[in-house]
């Protein structure tokens, strides 16, 4: 008895990655701690008020643990590969039915509510996706450069980043963008995560300056890329530079030609005076006839490209013109397809419109509260930004703006060295799996908490538009904080046991 005991003493210190937990249940308490900060008043009610939500989330904080104990110890890892199929099912279903069973919570048809318990499937729909991707992507024969196996991939990240879509979560859907690190971990040309970030490049141009400089950086950037896939880097520099400066002042140009033929330097200018025919010139859009240009100099690149055996050009050419789609498509995008409030926050967010007193607030209160938190903060309980309830949503959206005023920029890169831990430290474990499943599953919650930091905190600092995203472990919700803790301790569960056979 007495061996078994220490071998069952000696199994749980080598084989549970200790670190990965204290790490978890400090950010957890720092959580409830700075919860309690967000809500208490001038004369504040004991932490473990059952009416406030700091007493809440220690209740949510126990069963959290509660669930993390479960898993680690009474349920076998193997279960969650085997089981993949229908929990990903099921979370689907449960995905659609919300949109036409759950309430709708500031604008979002995403919850549950069950008497005055509100579950949102959106969380475990994170880690239902990172089930299947780790069983599809660790059978064996699998390869991402195989088109079938690619389109499933994608497929599976996709249904339920649109069900999501659909029910006005944008911010859990972008989460899903994240899973594109895990994928070129595992074999995910890195040219398709550049094309993802030109695309998102286009369409803030086209919105902020104009569809021409939109157009122009895209063949710019399509140029330098095919000059120097194709070993001719000295002629883009001697041809293609001068030609996109030469490009670059064509509004230019014909502003000032149009001027000189009709003494009005645009057709809105033209018709606000109440001139009646203009010239063809003053029609002419300069992004019309740069594309005439690009579309001129296509089929010598395409011939170019056969002649060398050169497949990379044909498929930055297309990339091209599926960003040209884009940036005419972006109008249609932002108008019709976002919705009011979200359309409001890009503008907020990218400069078009200042509006402090209204879908800006949130941003400009949690960056004033930051700001006021200097290199130490004020004290904990001592945030008047916090104390005064300036900065709506603090305890959960914004949490990250509490800990900046009351701890200042020390205690808040503290919390994000934490996460920075949190992250390498599931990414190492992973790295070390003999198991691809492990693997993969490992490279999913890293790819979720890293967005969701990302998010939350360029949210809070103005970087980032407010899409409603939770703080992992910090912010307050029960459904956040178990499905974070569920999603780690599988993890954790799978590295346990694969430790305990090697």
């Amino acid at each position: 008895m007495i061996n078994a005991g220490g071998n069952r003493s000696r199994s749980l210190t080598k084989t549970i990655d200790w670190p990965l937990v204290i790490c978890y249940l400090v950010l957890v308490f720092i959580g409830w701690a700075n919860i309690y900060a967000s809500v208490h008043s001038a004369e504040p009610a004991s932490i473990f008020d059952f009416d406030s939500r700091s007493g809440k989330q220690f209740v949510w904080m126990i069963t959290a643990f509660v669930i993390g104990t479960v898993i680690l110890f009474f349920i076998n890892p193997r279960v969650y590969e085997g089981f993949s199929l229908p929990i990903y099912l099921a979370t689907i279903g449960l995905l659609v039915a919300v949109i036409f069973l759950g309430i709708e919570v500031k604008g979002s048809r995403s919850w549950f509510a069950f008497g005055p318990v509100r579950f949102q499937p959106a969380e475990i729909s994170k880690i239902a996706t990172s089930l299947m991707l780790a069983t599809f992507m660790s059978q064996l024969g699998y390869k991402m450069s195989k088109a079938k196996d690619f389109i499933i991939t994608a497929l599976i990240i996709l249904v339920p980043m649109a069900i999501i879509v659909l029910q006005s979560e944008t911010g859990s859907a972008l989460v899903y963008v994240g899973f594109i690190f895990m994928l070129y971990r595992e074999g995910l040309s890195g040219w398709l995560i550049f094309i993802l970030g030109m695309a998102i490049l286009s369409f803030i141009l086209t919105l902020t300056a104009s569809p021409f400089v939109a157009v122009l950086v895209l063949a710019g950037v399509a140029s330098f890329c095919i000059s120097l896939y194709a070993g001719k880097f000295k002629w883009w520099l001697m041809i293609g530079i001068p030609s996109i400066v030469l490009l670059a002042f064509l509004p230019m140009g014909m502003s000032a030609l149009a001027e000189l033929i009709t003494g009005y330097a645009t057709e809105a200018e033209a018709i606000e005076a109440g001139v009646e025919k203009l010239p063809f010139i003053s029609k002419i859009r300069p992004v019309y006839i740069l594309l005439a240009v690009v579309a001129a100099l296509i089929p010598f690149a395409v011939y170019s490209a056969f002649r060398q055996r050169n497949r990379f050009t044909y498929l930055a050419l297309l990339a091209m013109v599926g960003g040209f789609m884009l940036v005419y498509s972006a109008d249609f995008i932002f108008t019709d397809v976002l919705q009011d409030h979200q359309r409001k926050r890009i503008e907020v967010l990218l400069g078009m419109k200042e509006d402090p007193s209204g879908v800006g607030y949130n941003v400009n209160q949690s960056m004033i509260a930051i700001g006021s938190g200097g290199l130490t903060g004020k004290g904990y309980l001592h945030g008047t930004q916090t104390t005064y309830g300036f900065v709506p949503e603090q305890s959960t959206d914004f949490i990250f703006c509490t800990i900046g005023e009351e701890w200042g920029f020390l205690g808040s890169a503290l919390v994000i060295l934490l996460y920075v831990f949190l992250i390498w430290r599931i990414i190492a474990d992973a790295e070390r799996s003999r198991e691809a499943f492990t693997r993969i599953y490992g490279y999913c919650v890293a790819c979720c908490i890293f967005m969701h930091l990302f998010i939350n905190i360029g949210m809070t600092i103005g970087l980032m538009p407010v899409i409603g995203i939770p703080l992992p472990f910090v912010s307050y919700g029960g459904s956040s904080l178990w499905g974070f803790t569920a999603m780690l301790f599988i993890f954790i569960a799978l590295d346990r046991n694969e430790k305990k056979y090697f």
